[in-house]
């Protein structure tokens, strides 16, 4: 909490004279630091329980020199929730800082860059997206959380081609304990990852393919494959990824995938219809569900956003409701 006090301090009393832009964080002085932050809320309504939450607080720092730049990202997550339901309803806390991203790049040119520390790993599209604000719809698909480790503490090396398109390339390796182990999505001490990604026009297609091991479970020792698409217009985007986990010789994660459309009325009014499907072995959980929302920015950096989830099992049937704004 003292940390948070310290960057609020140096936000409101040491940033530069040049005027703010919302969204975009202050500059601390001359230097080559940036503070920013947000913040986002949320409502769940189903059938027999009702869940009011101020989820995440943020502070961001960041900055770059030359060829190279930093980020630095600590949250309180789940910071305040109420649960109401039919019998009985309590409420639950969690006040203790985790350190959601840290890492270092270095961009050698533009076909070479390097980055070293805690970040998204680079598979997919969704996981690239960690900030809600950014994001179209309140909740995440299944497959963001089923099939790889959301976040990997180690290096990633990319190389990009250009010539009729854009053609990338990417490495992974995490050979160590990662930084603040309880906000990955498994708790891993291996990630060896290889993407490849084109782009061209208005389309863009990514293949992902690694290996994790995870130390806390009976078995532990992942590989994974996951295939993504993207179209992109000034009015239209439509997001696709689809893969599937194995562990020691058999499906943990058979298949988890879903395809987003997204229609751009204006500026400020977006549309979302997203189809997932998803059969989860080792949990024995199966689900199709349907999930349409409507997100309204009066400014891009604030986000006012509703859905609602028709799954295969009407219990499970939900209202999503959240509020969230990048500072």
């Amino acid at each position: 909490m003292r940390a948070i006090v310290i960057v609020l301090f140096l936000f409101f009393t040491l940033h530069s004279e040049d005027e703010y832009t919302f969204g975009e964080g202050v500059q601390i002085g001359s230097l080559p630091l940036y503070v920013g932050g947000y913040i986002s809320t949320d409502i769940e309504v189903k059938e027999y329980e009702n869940r009011y939450r101020l989820d995440d607080i943020a502070v961001l720092l960041y900055g770059g020199y030359s060829k190279f730049s930093y980020l630095a990202e600590f949250e309180f997550k789940d910071f305040y929730t109420y649960i109401d339901t039919k019998d009985t309803s309590y409420s639950e806390q969690d006040r203790s800082i985790h350190t959601e991203r840290l890492y270092f790049d270095y961009n050698h040119d533009e076909n070479f860059a390097l980055r070293l520390g805690k970040y998204n790993s680079n598979i997919g599209f969704w996981n690239l997206l960690p900030i809600n604000v950014l994001r179209e719809t309140t909740s995440s698909p299944k497959s963001t959380y089923l099939i790889f480790p959301k976040f990997t503490t180690g290096v990633d090396a990319s190389y990009n081609s250009y010539s009729d398109g854009v053609f990338s390339i990417n490495t992974t390796l995490q050979n160590n304990k990662s930084i603040d182990d309880g906000y990955n999505n498994y708790n891993i001490d291996e990630h060896y990852a290889l993407g490849v990604a084109y782009e061209f026009d208005e389309y863009t297609l990514k293949l992902n393919g690694g290996y994790f091991h995870s130390y806390d479970e009976d078995i532990s020792e992942y590989y994974y494959m996951l295939l993504s698409g993207r179209y992109e217009s000034e009015k239209v985007q439509v997001l696709a990824e689809f893969g599937s986990q194995r562990d020691n010789g058999n499906f943990s994660t058979k298949y988890a995938g879903y395809v987003q459309g997204v229609y751009r009325f204006t500026e400020k009014h977006i549309g979302i219809m997203r189809i997932e499907s998803f059969q989860d072995v080792r949990n024995d959980k199966q689900d199709n569900m349907a999930i349409f929302g409507y997100t309204y920015r009066p400014l891009y950096p604030i986000a006012f956003k509703g859905e609602y989830q028709f799954h295969k099992v009407d219990d499970d049937n939900v209202f999503l409701f959240s509020f969230s704004v990048l500072f």
